[in-house]
């Protein structure tokens, strides 16, 4: 199993920039697809973001395409999140996920497809 502590949540005003953290425990942390799913209140959540093992694919919700970039160190057990020019429709608990083993670029933006949870970061965006 993996444990998974999302970092990096705060308020933020429209146009600014966050970057979030993912810290995963264990040895084999290069095994796992990591995404990066939110869900604001009274919607489904969604994942805005997901990035293979090696690192080698990512997936991005339309939504935020040209705006979020996902990245790994796995030397460090760590996936990052950068934001920029946020919105106010970004504001969501942002919840960090694990899928051990390879996904495809389409399995990467499916919920259904990470096993494991960190228990989330709040981002707000508003002035």
């Amino acid at each position: 199993q993996v444990q998974l502590v999302e970092s990096g949540g705060g308020l933020v005003q429209p146009g600014g920039s966050l970057r979030l953290s993912c810290a995963a425990s264990g040895r084999t942390f290069s095994w796992y697809a990591i995404g990066w799913n939110r869900q604001a209140p009274g919607k489904e959540r969604e994942v805005v973001a997901g990035i293979s093992g090696s690192g080698g694919s990512a997936y991005f919700a339309d939504s935020v395409k040209g705006r979020f970039t996902i990245s790994r160190d796995n030397a460090k057990n760590t996936v990052y999140l950068q934001m920029n020019s946020l919105k106010p429709e970004d504001t969501a608990v942002y919840y960090c996920a694990a899928h051990y083993g390879s996904l495809g670029s389409l399995e990467l933006g499916s919920t259904k497809a990470y096993n494991y949870w960190g228990q989330g970061t709040q981002v707000t965006v508003s002035s």
